[in-house]
This record gives C-alpha cells, sequence and structure tokens, in this order.
C-alpha cells in the first residue's frame, strides 16, 4: 500500500525576456537608454500578460543584463555581442549618411566592410555596410531574418547594381518591405527623412509582402526597387539602349552670378548700356523651365573681344567670374577661368529642344516636359533632347516612361531626379507600326494644344494635380493609352507595378 507521487513541472508563460535582446549601440548614454527602455517594455508587456493568463507573474527586482554592447557595430565582431547560432532575428535603424557626406573615417569603415575591389564602393550609402555585414553573418546561419530601416536612396538610381546585385548572388532575398515613407523628427527644429524598411534573409518566405501607406501587396518575388518584379539591375549607359536621340544636361555657369541674370538684373543692363542687349540670351534652368519665371544671361560664344569689351558692365562682370574662377581650389575651375567670358561649360542647342527638368515634384503625376526654342540657353539642370519628334516627346509624355522613370531614378529627398544614363538611355522603347507611331503623334500634339488653350499657366500651375485642366488631363490619358497599346499593355487592367515588371522583362531582352 506504497504511495503513489506525481511531480509537476512548472511551466513558465513567459516565452520572450529582455535577456534574449542583444544590442551594439555606439553613444554610452544611448545604452542606458536602451537598457532602461527594455525593462519598462517589459514591465508592460507582463502587465499584458497577466491580463491573459490570469496569473501574477513577479516582475522586481530589475534584473542588469549586460546585453546592449557600447561599440562601432563596423568595428565589434557581431559574434562576440551574441553567437550566430543563438540569433534568430536582426533589427536595426543605422545610420543615415549618405556616400557624399561620410567621414573619413567613415568611408574607411564602407571600404572595410565591402573591400576596395566591390563595384563602386565610394558610391555607397553608410547604411549599406549593415546589410552587408548582417548577409555575411546569415551565410552560416540561413535561420537569421533581418529588417533594417534605410534611407531610400539604397533602392534608387545607380546604387541598386552597387549594392544589390552581388548581394542577390550570395543569395540575399527580399521578405517583406516598406516603400518610401516620411519618418518626421521630434527635435524642435523639425527636419524629415524618406525611409524605407526592407527584411530580408537567404531563405524564401512565401508570399512576400510589399507595404505601400495603406496597402499590402502579395507578391511572388520582391526585386531590389521593391517591386514584384525580376531581378534587374539598371546600371549607368552612356548612350540610349534604343535608336533614339541622346540626352544631355546644359551648360554649367559657375560664375558666382555674375554671367546669369535675373529680370531686374537684364532691365538695368540694358537700360544703361543698350548695347549689351544683343548678348543677353533668355536663360532656363530647371525651376525656371516649370515655373516660367523669366532668367537670363549673358552669351558671349563665338563673339569678338571688340564687340563687348568696352562695355564697361559686361567687362566688369567678365572680370569678376575671372577672379571667382581663380579663387577656387578645383582644376576644372580653375582650366574655366582661361574663358570667364563663357560658362565654365557652354552648351546651347543648333534646333529648337524636348526640355526635361532634372528634379521634379513627387506630387506629379507626369515630369513637365516641353519644346524650348533654341534661342533658350538652357542650365545644367535641365536635359535637352534636340532634333525630337512628335512621336518621342509622346511616349516621354506618358504613363509608362513616367512609371519606369519612378521606378529607377534616384531621389532628391522625396522628389524625382532624373538622369540620361539611369533612366532615359536604360529605357525600353516600344517597336511600333507606322499607325501606332501617327496616333502616338496625333496625341502628342493634342497635349501641346491643350496647353496652348492656358497661355498664362506655368508648367507648375497645368501639371498640378489639383489645378490640371480637364482639356490637358483628357490629352495625356489619351496619348496614355495611345502608348500603353504600342507596348501591348492591357489598358484597363495594368497597374502601374506591373508596367514596371513588364518593362524590366523588355529591358531583359533587349540587354541579352
Amino acid at each position: 500500500q506504497g504511495r503513489a507521487f506525481i511531480g509537476f513541472e512548472e511551466v513558465n508563460p513567459i516565452k520572450v525576456n529582455i535577456e534574449q535582446f542583444y544590442g551594439i549601440e555606439i553613444n554610452d548614454f544611448a545604452v542606458t537608454v536602451a537598457t532602461t527602455a527594455l525593462w519598462i517594455s517589459e514591465a508592460q508587456m507582463l502587465a499584458e500578460t497577466e491580463r491573459i493568463i490570469h496569473q501574477d507573474i513577479e516582475f522586481l527586482p530589475l534584473k542588469n543584463y549586460s546585453n546592449i554592447v557600447e561599440a562601432n557595430a563596423l568595428h565589434i565582431d557581431w559574434e562576440s555581442v551574441v553567437p550566430k547560432d543563438r540569433l534568430n532575428y536582426i533589427m536595426g535603424n543605422p545610420p543615415f549618411i549618405g556616400a557624399r557626406m561620410m567621414s573619413e573615417s567613415q568611408k574607411q569603415d564602407v571600404i572595410d566592410v565591402f573591400g576596395a575591389k566591390w563595384r563602386n564602393v565610394g558610391n555607397l550609402d553608410y547604411v549599406c555596410c549593415w546589410y552587408k555585414r548582417a548577409t555575411e553573418l546569415m551565410k552560416d546561419a540561413p535561420q537569421i531574418r533581418a529588417a533594417l530601416v534605410s534611407t531610400n536612396s539604397i533602392c534608387q538610381g545607380e546604387q541598386v547594381a552597387n549594392l544589390w546585385q552581388s548581394l542577390f548572388e550570395d543569395g540575399l532575398q527580399i521578405n517583406f518591405a516598406y516603400r518610401t515613407f516620411r519618418w518626421d523628427s521630434e527635435a524642435n527644429q523639425k527636419a524629415h527623412v524618406h525611409c524605407i524598411i526592407v527584411g530580408f534573409s537567404l531563405s524564401t518566405t512565401k508570399p512576400c509582402i510589399i507595404f505601400d501607406g495603406d496597402r499590402q501587396i502579395h507578391a511572388s518575388h520582391i526585386n531590389a526597387y521593391l517591386l514584384d518584379a525580376p531581378d534587374v539591375f539598371i546600371e549607368k549607359r552612356m548612350h540610349p539602349l534604343c535608336d533614339v536621340p541622346e540626352i544631355c544636361l546644359g551648360g554649367q555657369p559657375i560664375d558666382d552670378g555674375n554671367l546669369t541674370l535675373t529680370e531686374e538684373d537684364k532691365e538695368y543692363l540694358v537700360q544703361i548700356q543698350p548695347e549689351a542687349a544683343q548678348f543677353v540670351r533668355q536663360y532656363m534652368m530647371g525651376k525656371d523651365f516649370i515655373d516660367r519665371k523669366p532668367r537670363y544671361c549673358l552669351w558671349l560664344l563665338g563673339v569678338a573681344p571688340s564687340q563687348w569689351r568696352n562695355i564697361s558692365e559686361i567687362y566688369e562682370r567678365v572680370s569678376r567670374v575671372r577672379e571667382f574662377r581663380l579663387n577656387s581650389k578645383r582644376s576644372s575651375t580653375l582650366k574655366a577661368a582661361n574663358a570667364p567670358m563663357l560658362f565654365g561649360a557652354p552648351f546651347a542647342c543648333n534646333t529648337d529642344y524636348v526640355a526635361l527638368p532634372k528634379v521634379s515634384s513627387e506630387n506629379r503625376r507626369y515630369i513637365p516636359i516641353d519644346y524650348l526654342s533654341k534661342e533658350i540657353i538652357p542650365g545644367d539642370k535641365l536635359f535637352c533632347m534636340q532634333d525630337a519628334t512628335l512621336f518621342q516627346f509622346g511616349v516621354l509624355n506618358s504613363n509608362v516612361h513616367m512609371a519606369w522613370m519612378r521606378a529607377v531614378c534616384g531621389r532628391l529627398k522625396s522628389d524625382y531626379s532624373y538622369s540620361n544614363t539611369i533612366v532615359y538611355n536604360n529605357f525600353p522603347w516600344p517597336e511600333v507600326s507606322e499607325e501606332q507611331r501617327a496616333r502616338i503623334e496625333r496625341t502628342a500634339q493634342a497635349i501641346l494644344d491643350a496647353r496652348a488653350l492656358y497661355p498664362d499657366s506655368s508648367l507648375a500651375d497645368l501639371y498640378d494635380e489639383l489645378t490640371m485642366p480637364p482639356e490637358l488631363r483628357c490629352a495625356h490619358q489619351d496619348n496614355d493609352r495611345a502608348v500603353m497599346a504600342a507596348y501591348g499593355f492591357d489598358v484597363k487592367t495594368m497597374t502601374e507595378s506591373q508596367c514596371v515588371a513588364e518593362l524590366f522583362k523588355l529591358y531583359q531582352r533587349l540587354t541579352q
């Protein structure tokens, strides 16, 4: 009649605690803040757990875990903080420092992480180092998943190929992504940056999820542009992929404001020295082009010195240009001092030309593009296409070209930063029949005709989504349909992301 004893092992309902969290922080005060924040989070979560399981949980006394290490994350061995066989997730908000804004020591950090032979290593943002270090750690520990808050620049423009192509070749896959969102600072002097979040690993997750504002998009694959599209890496191309005219930026004055003139400068110059008027030309940078605010320049290319040397106001302005350039430390600017009467990089079009601003607001559905007279001197914030046809004008103005631009261009803050080497030269143009070409020419002319109904309105007025005239909107929609039909795209059902995916496929075929 012995007694039977049955032992019950007490099961701890808490499966996650702060002892499982490790961190690297370069600032000593921030280490303390992080530790305190973990304690607060633990207290909040334990209180929530008590309500769920109806059981009191002992929280005090506080336990002092030393898992937050004070160190430079790019100098310390991450495995000295936590062994990779115990690591499941890497999460972080690395420093947002662009390739042109880094200190010398930070530039050296990038070289140390990637190696001096990494393609275009000098053009990588600082945050890229964390992607490389995380990927290296994953190679022997495929259970690790990572998610990093980053500047959106790493998924735009030329940096995409520089960073992601080799990482993808190592097996990295993007599991989820938050597309660009604005992150406002809580400081007194508010600043904001445009961020993305990229979740990645060396293992496949299906389906992949793209978060775009309030939308969730289930994707079969997420490429480095954060699109459900094939892995295509758009690199700098010095000439167009297709048989279309070259485009280039206008001239750069490098004049300290002496060769370029405001409306007031021009009126004053012509008033006191009327003979100077023959050397004044209209001049446009990107903002002047969009806003249609008059701006001018002194244009002395090909003009004999005897024609302007005795015009004192011009002579004095040219003299100040020379002095300004001679005080520069840049060799190209010093060389330009030998011709102070000319722009540092003079450029004028031989024909009327299509102009396209280098920078344009993200709030516009279409980048404003227009024909300009060859008498207007373009500045270095304006792309120019000489001998442009109505067909080319129509394709450039289409939603197809705009979708491509939005996907592959760089950004200036959140504004579109157009480029010839990345956006234009890589754009896959459609192969069209004569009928399709004629239709696009008609819809392109209709865009110009619709604008002509509002001669006092600037391109900024016409392309504001709130103030865009209905005639112009209809003309653009007709042009969109004509261009999409030329590509064989379904106008009624195709989304912009699907359009870009098809363009990537066409780009792959054209570059094979």
